[in-house]
């Protein structure tokens, strides 16, 4: 090698983070399980501050969800849930960029190599797992846009809110993003030709693949 590989010093945080990860994917701390600060402090011998830390992190990946009164509790995580939600987004996904690639204009195109290039840049750092779903769901919606269909937009950002999560499972824990990389380097150049029926296959299968391998870690996790 050209230079040292350096030693991967990991901080309180990112142990507590991996620590409650696994045992919220594991089980071992149930769906709606509350997540008491002070005790996971005390029990992982850590101060106060990484376990909230490490909670944030765990909120922007789906897996934990703070509510008023409440505090921090371990979010459910279902199989059927993403057969549903995946589902939908397959048949009205597919549709909007089919109608959408005849219209595409070149500034749109721009745009979506812009935004790739920033989701690509954020796979690469750790501290912005948070922006993957957002930056991801704006690749997409800047190739649907010229659909021309204002409501079904609507309707698709409400699923990818919804699956934003195990969309984050699934880049994190199965290996997904060079493939997700491939498959949206693939999926822009198909609009740039214009080959809608080969766009909107890779499209359908994009989602599908996902679908399949996020339902593999939720059935892990019930076992």
């Amino acid at each position: 090698m050209s230079r040292h590989t350096p030693i991967v010093h990991k901080t309180r945080t990112q142990v507590v983070v991996e620590v409650l990860r696994e045992k919220i994917l594991s089980g071992e701390i149930a769906a709606g399980e509350p997540l008491r600060q002070s005790a996971l402090a005390e029990e992982l011998n850590v101060s106060r501050i990484p376990v909230r830390e490490a909670l944030l992190q765990l909120e922007a990946e789906g897996l934990v969800k703070f509510e008023a009164h409440k505090g921090a509790t371990a979010t459910e995580l279902s199989a059927a849930q993403v057969t549903e939600l995946f589902e939908l987004r397959a048949l009205i996904e597919t549709d909007l960029l089919a109608k959408a690639i005849p219209n595409l204009q070149d500034e749109d195109l721009i745009q979506a190599e812009k935004v790739l290039e920033q989701l690509e840049s954020a796979f690469k750092q750790e501290d912005a797992i948070g922006s993957w779903a957002e930056l991801n769901t704006k690749f997409h919606t800047t190739l649907y846009q010229a659909a021309n269909r204002p409501h079904t937009l609507e309707v698709v950002h409400g699923l990818n809110t919804n699956c934003d999560r195990y969309i984050r499972l699934q880049l994190l824990l199965t290996g997904g993003i060079p493939r997700a990389e491939q498959d949206h380097r693939d999926l822009l150049s198909y609009c740039k030709q214009k080959q809608t029926d080969k766009a909107v296959a890779l499209l359908r299968e994009h989602i599908l693949h996902a679908a399949g391998a996020i339902r593999d870690l939720v059935a892990e996790q019930v076992k």
